[in-house]
Order: C-alpha cells, then structure tokens, then sequence
C-alpha cells in the first residue's frame, strides 16, 4: 500500500452455500436418506431443536443431563431480552472517561438494565447418516455472546473469547454417524463487559457444513478486481484447497444468472489456485446500482465432482487519493453514513433479516449511502443486505485495545486473540463489495504513547497482510493526541469522531491528505417531545428524562448535525460522515447515564421502534437528492401555551418556504450561511401559539409554490389507525410485519400527545412477536401484548409461523375505536 494512498483499492462479496430453511432442517437431521450426502456439500441452519438453561457452569451440563425443565428456544435467541429491566443488574459506580468524567458516578442503565449477565447453556441433539464418514463436518457458529465454549458427544471441540465473532470447528472426529450427536454450548457473560447492551446467548446463526475430505478450504475463495472498466474486468479468484491432483473449474453468473465466464485453473500454487478471468462490458456495483456477480467453484478429481462453492461479489473499484478524497467506480464521493449498534430493539440481538433490511429500507429513503458497524464485527446477513441494497461499509473491530474502558471489557484477550480475531473477520468477510473500509478500534485509550502507537501499527499491517485491497481507520478522539504520538500520521485513512474545532488542525498535521468524520453529532433528542425555551444547548437535561425534537442538544463532547454539514460542504479533504447512531439502541443513555428509569439510547436518527424522529428530516433534506423533502416541527398540540413563543422549524431541501397560521402568513424564510442552523434550516423563532392550522409551503428556485404540509391541532383521541410496512410476509416461521399503530381524532387528525394504552391480538397464520414505542424510558416488556402509545405512536412486530395463509391483527385501547389489518404469509 502506498504511504499516501494513491494506490487503487479493489473488491468483492462474501460466499452463499445451500442453507436449508428450519422447517426442513428439523427432517433432515431425524429422517435424512443416506443419497442427500452424496451432494458435494451441504449447509444447514440449526434453528430448530434447542433446549436452553440459564445457570451456573456445570461441566455435566455437557452431556449427560436432565432437560425436561429446559426452555425450548430457537436460534439465533437472546436470553436477556424478555427482561426485566432492573436497575441493579449492572449498576456500576463509574467515571465514563470517554464522556470527560473524572469522578465516579451511579450508572444504572448503561447495558440496558437488562438481564445478560451470567452463565448459560444451549443443548441440540441431532442425527446424520452413516455416510458422512467420509466427509468432513464443520461447526461454524457467526456470533455467541459470550466466551463460548462448544461440546459435542460430551468433549470440548473448541471455544473462542469474542462475542462478536465468526468461528469455525472441525469436528468430523467428534462425531458419529448415525447416531444421536449432543451440541452443547456453554456462554458466559461477565458484569461490566460492555458500555452497551451486548445482548446474550446463540444470537446469531448456527451452521452445520458437510463436504468432501478433499476440499476448498472454509472461506477460503477471495475474490478481487485488479482492473475495472466501463468496457471489461479482470476478476482475480484464490481459493484454497486441500485436493492433490484436483483441477478447480470456475463458472461466473451475472445477476440474471446467465453465465459471462468459466475457466479452470491452470496452475496450482501450493495448495491455492490462481485465476483471472476478464469480464466483458461489467455492470459495475455502487450503491445507486448494487449489481452483484455469483462464481461458482466447482473442484474435480476426474469427472467426479469433491465440492462446490458458491460465491456471490460485486465487480467495483475504490480509491483514497490526497486532495481529491474517496472515489467509487471512478467518481468522487463522500460517505454519507451512520453508525448502528446491533441491536434490533425490541427483538433484542437476535439476527433477524426482516428487520435488519427494515432498517436498511428505512435508512435508504434518508438518502444514507453508508453504515459503520459499531463497535464490534457485522453479521454476516446484515453485510449481504448491504451488498443486495446498495451500501458501503464501514467494518469494525473492537471496543477495546490492551488499556481497559470497562473492567471486563476485550482487554483481557487482547494480546491473545486480536490477530486471530482479525483473521476470521477478514477471511469471512472480505467478498463484499459493500465493505470499503476497516476500522481496527474506536476511541480506544491506547491513543495515548508510544505503546498505542505499536499496537496501531501492528494491527494495521494485520489487515494489510489479510486483505491489501482496503485502508485501514481508527476512530480517535483523542485527537491532540494522535497529533503528538504519530498514531493518526500512520494510520491509511486518519477517523476523528467529534473534535470538529480540531478538523483544521489535524488536516495540517496528518499527512494523509485527507480526513473521515468517523463519528460525528451525538446530537440528542425524543420523537414527538419539544422543550422551551428553544436554545442550542449541551448536556441538558429535564425532570421526564427525554430530550427537546428541536434537534439543538448535544453531549459535553459532541455537537449539532448543522457543525458537521459545515464541514461536509466546505472541506473537499473531509470524507464523509458516519453519524452516532442510525437508530436508538438499548443502553447507553445519555444525558441520563445517572437517571432512572433511562434505559435506551437519545442519539438515533430514528427511535428504537424505528419510527423517524425529526432530526431524521433534517438528514434527509441534504442526502436524498432524488426526492423532494418538505418536513414542518413542532406538533401543533399546545394546549396551555396560548400566546406563549412556539418557534417553528422546517427541514426541507427547498430555499425557501413561507409559514403560516389560521391562514396568516408569518413570512418568507430564505436559506443563509449567517449560523450554520440558518444554512440547513428554515426556522421562524418568534411564532406564539394559538390552536388552528400551521402550515408551510415550499418554492422553487423561480418562486413558484411547489409543495406544503400542515400541522392541526388534534381533539381527542378517537380511533386507531395501523399501518403495515409489508402485508405479505414468508411462511417461515421468521419473517416479520412491523405494523405502526397511532391514534386520531374523529376528524382523521393524528393526535401527537397521545399516551393511551393499547392492547394487542393475533389471529390466523401469524403470532405476536413484540412491540416498542421508542420511549427511553418505558420500562414495559417488548414481549407483552400490551403496551402505552409513546408520542402518539408505536410499533407492533407480528411474525408469520410454518403455515401459510391469513392473519389479523387487531388492537384495541380503553375510550378507542379499535383498529384491525389483514396480513398474508405464503
């Protein structure tokens, strides 16, 4: 890599093996006929089958036990989910650093109040046929939360520290054909590990992996693109194998999966093969044009095929160069990125790609072109929604270096288990076109010294080793710092997370040419609730713990979205952005790190139901330029603040827009650079109440009224209204509609303030699964079929089962007419 990053970074997507889905998985590991095994190879989820125990770490757990008492779950599953929310259960008397804290506090909500911490034990028996004995069998687990320890037939067959994680274990010699095999795994997790809500238990995939003796290695095709055109490609493919004498023929598919290329490899290095193959007329991936290309490995001894492997990848080009920044495909760019913890809140940790694409959906529309995994590995469903929708990637490891942030945080594997670490995200990962970037920590306090300095480097030529095709970041907050040590100077590509007075002097300082806003705004705030007096404000706070909509408070430490567009706009050698966070997440909640109830997040764009807060108007106005935004705030429920101060505020990507109330115009507002809030926003500060209609209208550039939108002062709260974000959804047993119920009058008017409590019922071919309102501090369960309207609104998640067909959802609330939508599974 070139020390100023003028070299091209090139690359792909990650691989897809035949996954069976968990209805079928059940039948095939009890009644299997021995001809499926003759496949070359065979990926299974195991879903379905497992019995969970909460307790302590009982090696006979292993075994030999009695599980009739044990809960049935499926996998993936988070045990602490379903709560309680408590405030002892990781209380923490703590100076959080990273906030400037010098004095230890009180901390009640930081991992989310949750039950995660402590031991526990997942248990699957399951059967194969008597002819894989002449296969090979791999145990490949994506995410165990945490310190997993596997047993199968009663023998430890491996283990690894990091939750996040991908791991793999051969276990073809534990295992005995045609007969029961027992898969148990032990989990613990310790308090004061997290500065988040880490979750708990198998909360990612299970997958079983059977294939031939002779083989191509786990992760083992990588996939590059040295040379991309508008006119061809040169794909270059290494894969691995153990296979003396085979000969590895490669098909490439486009997306259509009409066939554009085969070749066989004709030389063999060791035991890697090497091949490139030119690709005509390429359709390049982007996130406007997430076109995707499939190899398909296919490794012969003879005629007789020993394994396929197929590889799905996107055929693009990135580069970092000095005064010119980012470039995709060959066009400049900057990230116009967030930050998501993993989190899927109400469903917990648990991967489910309903809601992960939900998210992605609901990102999509802001005009968000890029996510930053924070602060820990992807999984790998949420890298393939990325790579399918269009998004770069920002791809994360740690939390933590040597020096702690939490008592029992990653520092204690460090020095152990970072390389490795490294290596199987890298080698899982690597394929995915979406993936642009490696990030090798966050705010980690290793900054400091000549130590941090080596750990740096040492980590980045780790990356460098596995994957040469992509920079390398780190996000520092510790700026000065970095500026003092040589830790920002050596890094690919230099990250700052806030600091933007320090923006200037660090361009200056690095030498690379250019700088990431790796973390940027923290700005706070609660859907639907609006303080006054309206005024840009620091760490303010209020008796009901929430936070003003007018989107102008921040933390000590962090800033308004406005600093950071200032900075987008007017520095060529900024980069992009990755604002903290795309969505509220579960704990963590600042300003109310000392308060209870405060259970969850202020910082999302959009709140943990996922139900858009204003500020996520504010972003959409600059990055969707596709569509038009038009967007007015506050409500217009003021009951009581007759003739008291209301300022008005509108996001939109129009100049200018006029306002008005009961029909009388308040004046035209223009877009100026007078404060960077006049720059992005449209803001008539001196408006009093008075009940009516609000209402703004938007012109064009020649002055011509383009577009408005109203706000009405509501009566009562009347009826209830649903509104499904998909009415057709999968048989499977996993798909979900997330389905918005909110209140009106007898008008049709939303009621803004509502705080009704509504109840939930679901019959037919569906279940309830959970249900959110995005209130930080609500401590009702998500898996009780009742709950409070939050600011009018929540978010009730009903999932499909085994069986086709229909299913109602109803909802009703005391004083309400009820609400009722038809879905379908099929």
């Amino acid at each position: 890599m070139k020390s100023k990053l003028t070299a091209i970074f090139s690359c792909f997507t990650g691989s897809i093996t035949i996954i069976t889905r968990s209805a079928c998985i059940l039948f095939l590991l009890s009644t299997l006929s021995l001809s499926v095994f003759s496949q070359s190879r065979t990926e299974l989820l195991f879903t379905d089958g497992w019995k969970f125990f909460k307790g302590k770490n009982d090696a006979s757990f292993a075994k030999d036990f009695d599980d009739k008492n044990w809960k049935s779950v499926k996998v993936p599953h988070d045990w602490a989910i379903e709560g309680p929310f408590d405030k002892e259960i990781d209380k923490q008397m703590v100076a959080i650093v990273q906030n400037g804290e010098s004095k230890p506090s009180e901390k009640t909500g930081r991992t989310g109040a949750l039950p995660y911490i402590g031991e526990a034990w997942y248990r699957k028996t399951f059967q194969l046929p008597g002819s894989i004995k002449n296969k090979r069998v791999i145990l490949q687990f994506d995410g165990a939360m945490s310190e997993p320890k596997v047993f199968l037939n009663g023998v430890k067959v491996g283990e690894w520290n990091y939750g996040y994680n991908y791991f793999f274990i051969d276990v073809t010699d534990q295992l005995k054909a045609g007969e029961n095999n027992v898969l148990a795994v032990h989990l613990s997790n310790r308090p004061k590990s997290s500065r988040w809500y880490p979750g708990a238990g198998l909360y990612r995939n299970v997958r079983l992996i059977i294939k031939a003796e002779q083989s191509i290695a786990q992760w083992g095709v990588s996939i590059t693109t040295p040379v991309v055109s508008s006119t061809f490609a040169k794909v270059n493919i290494k894969t691995k194998i153990s296979a003396p004498g085979a000969t590895l023929v490669t098909t490439i598919l486009d997306q259509n999966g009409k066939q554009v290329a085969l070749d066989s490899a004709k030389t063999m290095f060791g035991n890697e093969a090497d091949q490139n193959i030119k690709i005509q007329n390429p359709r390049l991936w982007s996130p406007e044009t997430p076109e995707l290309y499939t190899a398909v490995s296919r490794l012969y001894l003879g005629t007789t095929l020993l394994d396929q492997v197929t590889t799905r990848f996107g055929i693009r080009e990135i580069s970092y160069q000095a005064g010119k920044g980012f470039s995709l495909n060959g066009k400049v760019r900057k990230f116009k990125g967030v930050c998501l913890h993993h989190d899927l809140g109400p469903l917990g940790t648990a991967i489910n790609i309903a809601a992960l694409r939900r998210q992605l959906m609901i990102l999509k529309d802001m005009g968000c072109d890029a996510i930053r995994s924070s602060h820990n590995m992807p999984s790998l469903e949420q890298l393939e929604l990325c790579d399918e929708l269009g998004f770069m990637f920002l791809a994360e490891t740690f939390d933590e270096w040597a020096k702690p942030k939490v008592e029992n945080g990653y520092h204690l594997f460090f020095d152990t288990d970072a390389e490795k670490d490294i290596v199987n995200l890298v080698k899982a990962t690597k394929n995915h076109p979406c993936i642009v970037m490696w990030s090798a920590g966050n705010e980690v306090p290793d900054q400091f010294g000549a130590e941090g300095v080596k750990r740096a480097k040492w980590l980045q030529e780790i990356f460098h080793r596995e994957d040469p095709t992509r920079p390398v970041t780190v996000g520092m907050d510790q700026v000065k710092a970095t500026m003092a040590s040589g830790f920002g100077a050596l890094l690919d590509i230099p990250g700052l997370n806030y600091r933007v007075h320090l923006y200037d002097e660090a361009f200056k300082a690095f030498p690379q040419g250019m700088l990431l806003g790796s973390e940027t705004a923290s700005t706070v705030s609660s859907r639907g609730i609006y303080k006054f007096p309206v005024v840009k404000a620091a760490a303010k706070t209020y008796p009901d713990f929430q936070t003003s909509s007018y989107d102008l408070e921040y933390c000590d430490w962090s800033n308004v979205p406005d600093d950071d567009f200032v900075l987008q706009d007017d520095k060529p050698w900024v980069i992009g952005e990755f604002v903290w966070t795309g969505f509220d997440y579960l704990g963590e909640p600042t300003p109310y790190d000392e308060s209870w109830p405060s259970r969850s997040s202020y910082f999302g764009i959009n709140d943990l139901a996922g139900l858009p807060k204003d500020r996520f108007y504010l972003y959409r106005s600059r990055w969707n330029t596709a569509k038009p935004t038009l967007h007015l705030l506050p409500h217009w429920n003021w009951a009581g603040r007759e003739g008291q101060v209301t300022p008005v505020f509108v996001y939109t990507n129009y100049d200018s827009a006029e306002l008005f109330l009961n029909g009388k115009s308040l004046g035209i507002q223009k877009k100026s650079k007078a404060t960077p809030q006049n720059r992005y926003r449209l803001m008539w500060m001196d408006v009093k109440y008075e009940p009516g209609t609000l209402k703004v209208v938007a012109y064009d550039s020649t002055g011509k009224a383009v577009a408005e939108e109203t706000k009405v002062t509501a009566g009562e709260p009347y009826r209830i209204v649903l509104d499904a974000d998909r009415k057709s959804i999968a048989a499977d047993g996993e798909d979900i509609s997330f389905v918005t119920a909110s209140v009106v009058d007898k008008d049709g008017n939303p009621c803004p303030t509502a705080t009704e409590r509504l109840n939930f019922e679901v019959k037919g071919a569906g279940k309830f699964k959970a249900v959110c309102n995005g209130d930080a501090t609500s401590l009702e369960m998500f898996d009780k079929p009742t709950m409070k309207l939050f600011s009018g609104k929540l978010v009730v998640l009903v999932q499909s089962t085994d069986k086709q067909g229909n299913m109602v959802l109803k909802v009703s609330g005391k004083g309400l007419k009820g609400g009722e939508i038809e879905l379908t599974s099929k």
